[in-house]
């Protein structure tokens, strides 16, 4: 399953990952790499002086040209990796094995996802249970092993993409939805039970995206870009955020959508 072809920061006391002396993450493995948030946050990482990039993805031929420019960006090293989300049984394997050859790894993007047809993934079993999986329990299921390979080096950040949608499960998109607020409750969790350890969380939530998966969908208010989300990532990062929104304005939104009563959170066309 693994082929590879090589081609004032920290707000928290307990939170000091292995940095270089500006206090830019040396090291980042991306489990999505195909995905253009994924590629997107690499290249802004190493535009602050990341060096060593493992793109891990379901199709390692289809982003390999990304290594390249990568390096021109200024990686020294950058590897591709053959990565399925849903064969978790063969998660633990390839962590330990980009862990053992490539040293400490300073943070992990969890970056992929599926947003399949809402109205199919309503009524349609398949659908549902794949949306799930990948969404849900592939994330999780990658994220155990990171989180024991971290603890052994005793510093890494776990950067998790989930969506403003988590906040509060829209009717229009139940399924996708309740994947992402099932992962976004384990990683709120996970950080909690991390905390002293050297090892932090920080949680995404972007609103809309423009990317492949969503061409074709109409642009809510507040929709965004990759890049934007890949600066809001090192902004946080440089931080020691917790929980991120993209745009910033996503939080006020769904912090209102939340609090709504369910009857008129009935009635929205969201």
């Amino acid at each position: 399953m693994v082929g590879s072809s090589r081609t004032s920061l920290d707000e928290s006391d307990w939170w000091n990952p292995v940095r270089n002396a500006l206090g830019d993450v040396q090291s980042l493995l991306v489990l999505g790499g195909g995905s253009e948030i994924g590629l997107a946050t690499a290249h802004a990482f190493v535009g602050n002086h990341c060096r060593t990039v493992i793109l891990a993805g379901r199709d390692p031929q289809r982003f390999a040209p990304e290594a390249d420019r990568l390096k021109a960006a200024g990686a020294t090293t950058v590897e591709t990796l053959a990565f399925d989300a849903d064969d978790t049984a063969s998660h633990p394997t390839l962590i330990d094995d980009v862990f053992d050859r490539h040293g400490d790894i300073d943070c992990v993007l969890v970056a992929f996802g599926v947003l399949g047809d809402a109205e199919t993934a309503t009524y349609d079993h398949t659908q549902a249970m794949e949306l799930m999986q990948t969404n849900a329990m592939g994330a999780i299921s990658a994220m155990v092993p990171v989180v024991a390979r971290m603890q052994r080096q005793g510093h890494g950040t776990i950067i998790v993409l989930s969506s403003a949608g988590a906040e509060r499960v829209r009717a229009s998109n139940a399924v996708y939805g309740a994947a992402k607020a099932a992962l976004d409750g384990y990683a709120q969790g996970l950080g909690d039970a991390l905390q002293g350890s050297g090892v932090h969380v920080m949680v995404v939530r972007p609103g809309f995206v423009h990317t492949r998966m969503t061409a074709g969908l109409e642009a809510p208010p507040f929709s965004t870009t990759p890049e934007a989300v890949a600066t809001a990532i090192v902004d946080g990062m440089r931080r020691g955020a917790e929980t991120i929104w993209v745009p910033k304005p996503m939080r006020a939104v769904m912090s209102a959508l939340r609090h709504l009563p369910r009857p008129i959170f009935r009635r929205l066309d969201i």
